[in-house]
């Protein structure tokens, strides 16, 4: 039933889709010709040239003239291309595409779709006009936007709210602004590196203490004599990463996104750094601010490994510092954790 079916929708389809392009012939067929007519105008002409010929197509049958087309088929994927248009560069287009899989077959013709599905007692046949398959170019660029919130791991932990460096979750942003590449390596795996500027925000959860630079050592000191509102670190970095990235959905080759998995090292450079208080007066005066520019003893280098997961459209991005955040013996051992989304 399958064959049959997908015989007379592939001759069909594909004789509507190329009478678009084809200038106007001589439909007038010989007396020693077979004629197939489907639809309002669909239309099969099956030339014999002699009697010989005529008896050996009276006892073939469907399943012996595909054959006798001699289709390449994928063992593996199951995947039979039978109109393929070659390009002047080497290229290809596959203009009908068969995927077989078990009892579902699946057939591309151009921007159509034709799904048979033999898996329960009835035959579902499915046909969607005017689908685009999405393409897979096997090099692409583009931009994306981290947006993520930043905490940090001392021995293992989160600070505790008891230490003056412990930061509230909501406020310590990440925001990153990617220039990325992808480089298609096989079916479903790719590799992704890129370039970008990160900038991290630190902010306390304790408001009181402010972080002032010392002479040997970054500090962070109570401020009793004022009402502090606001109490942060910030750094920004320019930062290069490389990752490798599986798609399952492309795996498939059906052109749709899957479940992603991505992971990779990093570096950075920092640009920039500063620590920022914000308070008022206990005497009711209006908001003022304390900055400090000097950098506040951070390490000059970052390095890291970063992963994502992406499900549809939505992706998911970590990243962990390896080394620490403040230069050796000049602050606290924290090491930067961040968590977000990828835009």
């Amino acid at each position: 039933m399958k064959k049959y079916l997908l015989l007379f929708c592939l001759m069909a389809i594909v004789q509507l889709g190329f009478a678009r392009n084809t200038p106007s012939i001589d439909h007038t067929v010989s007396s020693d010709s077979v004629v197939v007519e489907f639809g309002k105008s669909g239309r099969i002409v099956i030339k014999v040239d002699s009697k010989e010929d005529f008896e050996k197509l009276k006892l073939m049958n469907i399943n012996q003239i595909i054959r006798e087309l001699d289709l390449e088929e994928d063992e593996d994927s199951g995947e039979t291309t039978i109109v393929e248009i070659k390009r002047k560069d080497g290229s290809s287009k596959q203009v009908v595409k068969v995927t077989e899989n078990g009892a579902e077959t699946e057939v591309y013709i151009g921007g159509m779709r034709l799904l048979v599905d033999e898996t329960g007692e009835n035959t579902k046949v499915r046909f969607e006009p005017g689908l685009k398959r999405r393409s897979d170019p096997p090099f692409r660029t583009y931009f994306n936007l981290d947006l993520g919130v930043n905490n940090y791991l001392e021995n293992g932990k989160f600070p505790t709210s008891n230490e003056p460096y412990a930061v509230k979750g909501w406020g310590s942003w990440n925001v990153g602004l990617n220039w990325m590449a992808a480089q298609r390596i096989s079916k479903g795996f790719y590799w992704d590196f890129g370039l970008g500027f990160q900038f991290y925000n630190f902010k306390f959860e304790n408001r009181d203490f402010q972080a002032i630079r010392g002479d040997e050592s970054i500090s962070f000191i109570q401020r009793n004599d004022v009402d502090g509102f606001k109490s942060k670190i910030s750094a920004s970095y320019l930062t290069a990463m490389t990752m490798l990235e599986v798609d399952f959905g492309k795996m498939k080759d059906n052109g749709r996104r899957g479940v992603r998995l991505a992971a990779g090292p990093y570096a950075g450079y920092r640009l920039g750094g500063q620590s920022k208080y914000v308070y008022r007066e206990l005497n009711g005066s209006g908001r003022q601010k304390d900055k400090q520019d000097t950098g506040l003893y951070l390490q000059n280098f970052r390095y890291g490994i970063r992963g994502e997961l992406g499900i549809g459209r939505v992706k998911f991005f970590t990243t962990y510092d390896l080394n620490e955040l403040f230069q050796e013996g000049k602050g606290p051992e924290l090491n930067p954790i961040t968590f977000g989304i990828v835009f």
